[in-house]
């Protein structure tokens, strides 16, 4: 009897589970069996293994073959096991060294004539084989940039099986080109990356991008987007069609700070097992922008799918922005299941097959217009909808989801001194993302030892015991308390605005005038009570 043993890794979600790839030659009838919980892609991985060894130049054994994935109890899925497979069968076969791939984590698809083809997920992967103890990996060469993310471990890449067995057994290794036809793309990448998801990253050169300068007038509005990337609050934009609250958020994601080391490996993460890296940038360094469109079914927003479930928008926008777009459009129940999302800062998604938990930290921009016919106003002028009509439109968007959103802007149409007769010193995203920086590294000092880092994400009781407002700030928005237009929760969220426009201007507490912003902000219209922008800090 001859065995063999190597280790790769499964997927659960953007979790990875250590799996060992087992071996075992016996005599008798020429079979192989392939046991372990496997999916049907990973199934085929046996003629798949078969086809890539022989065309390598090797023999296939000539035996019963036994190949088994262990722990049997967690589902495996996808084609990442061949090569794993593909190595634990020749090493039984004696013809590598066990010892040499024993302590091996190999990721890979094989294609027929023995390339090694990039999978998806590879990061997620490599990071559990890290907090494994493993310390050498092998992975298609394609992917070898985004495995090297992972401190501490070392990443071979290679292009085929052929390579990897010269490279065990100290034989010269062949050259394998990297493209078989020239002039074509590299098809070894078709896999790797899929269409779709609406998630937009950076633009490659800043100058490019979105510029909040673009934006004519909306000075309130452009003071809730300030007021939302420095703190984290979530924000919801009413207006008329045209009014500019597309161009708003589009320009959201370009005020938040880049990522840090550990928020990027984290999108990053996601974003591999999505598939939704682009090949040659291995890591997602700024803010994601999903903006999906309002037919999009409830898995693809909260994530799910069949069989184990795959993130959905929630966590392709998690530590960027999150739009959608004519909010009351999107389904009730889509807009209710991200409740439990933007309070806990994950999503957990039970299927027959297995539950598992995505993380879902996004800054929510919800936009709609006040009417089906989008021209209702106070006043009334040009709307043809009825009063019950405006009534459901707009309760569609269900008080316990507002509850949750900090800001609520109306974006008023644009006039034409302000469309024509543009503003030259309307400051750009640089200049608003440079205030921006500069209060978030006051929060972050703040919550220094704690485990928070942005306003929002504060508990209230810390902010009405450990971090109080100045004396007698709170008069107003006890009053919205006593008249049952402010709950405790939205008492909370008004805390927290008001430590961000305190920060933004400079303050070491909030005062009167931070509170009545917040609330002004809190309620979306007029209330008598003067609105403040933020200040630039002082020098």
């Amino acid at each position: 009897m001859a065995f063999a043993r190597t280790c790769s890794v499964a997927l659960v979600g953007v979790d990875g589970v250590v799996v060992e790839v087992q071996a075992d030659l016996e005599p008798g009838v020429a079979a192989f069996s392939l046991v372990g919980l496997p999916d049907k892609a990973l199934s085929e991985a046996r003629d798949r293994v078969r086809a890539a060894i022989t065309n390598s130049g090797e023999s296939w054994p000539q035996r019963k073959l036994t190949v088994g994935l262990s722990p049997a109890s967690v589902p495996k899925s996808g084609s990442g096991f061949d090569l794993a497979v593909a190595c634990a069968v020749l090493a039984a076969a004696e013809r590598l060294p066990p010892a040499a791939i024993a302590d091996l984590l190999i990721i890979g698809e094989l294609g027929l004539d023995g390339r090694v083809r990039p999978v998806r997920g590879v990061l997620p992967s490599v990071l559990a084989a890290a907090e494994a103890g493993y310390r050498h990996v092998v992975v298609a060469e394609q992917t070898a940039a985004e495995a090297a993310l992972v401190p501490g471990v070392s990443v071979l890449g290679i292009r085929s099986l052929r390579q990897l067995i010269a490279l065990l057994t100290d034989q010269p290794v062949p050259e394998e080109p990297p493209d078989p036809v020239a002039g074509r793309p590299d098809a070894l990448l078709s896999g790797l990356l899929l269409p779709g998801a609406a998630v937009r990253r950076g633009a490659a050169d800043p100058e490019f991008g979105p510029d909040l300068a673009d934006v004519a007038g909306q000075y309130e509005a452009r003071q809730a987007l300030e007021i939302a990337a420095a703190g984290g609050h979530h924000l919801y934009l009413k207006g008329p069609p045209g009014a500019g609250k597309t161009m708003l958020a589009e320009r959201l994601p370009g005020l938040l700070p880049a990522l840090t080391q550990r928020e990027a490996l984290e999108v990053t993460a996601v974003h591999s097992v999505a598939g939704l890296l682009p090949p040659g940038r291995p890591l997602v360094d700024t803010p994601p922008y999903c903006a999906p469109h309002h037919s999009t079914t409830m898995p693809a927003i909260v994530g799910g799918g069949s069989g184990l479930p795959r993130p959905g928008a929630v966590s392709l926008a998690h530590r960027g922005v999150l739009f959608l777009d004519e909010a009351p459009e999107f389904p009730v129940r889509v807009l209710d299941a991200l409740r439990q999302p933007l309070e806990s800062g994950e999503v957990v998604i039970a299927r027959s097959a297995g539950s598992l938990r995505l993380p879902a930290r996004f800054l929510l921009c919800l936009a709609a217009n006040p009417c089906p016919c989008g021209r209702y106003s106070r006043r009334g002028e040009g709307c043809d909808c009825t009063p019950a009509m405006v009534s459901r439109y707009q309760g569609r968007l269900s008080g316990p989801l507002l509850d949750r959103v900090d800001l609520r802007v109306q974006v008023d149409p644009v006039t034409k001194a302000e469309l024509l007769d543009r503003d030259s010193s309307a400051e750009s995203t640089a200049v608003v993302a440079g205030r921006v920086r500069v209060a978030r590294e006051r929060a972050a000092a703040r919550y220094e030892g704690t485990p928070w880092q942005t306003n929002s994400q504060v508990p209230g009781r810390e902010l009405r015991s450990r971090w109080r407002p100045d004396a007698g700030a709170l008069a107003d928005a006890e009053r919205e308390m006593e008249r049952g237009m402010l709950t405790a929760r939205g008492l909370d969220r008004v805390l927290r605005v008001a430590w961000t426009v305190a920060d933004l201007a400079g303050r070491d507490a909030p005062g009167r005038t931070e509170l009545r912003t917040a609330l002004v902000l809190r309620r979306g219209f007029p209330t008598g009570l003067p609105m403040q922008g933020p200040t630039r800090p002082p020098t």
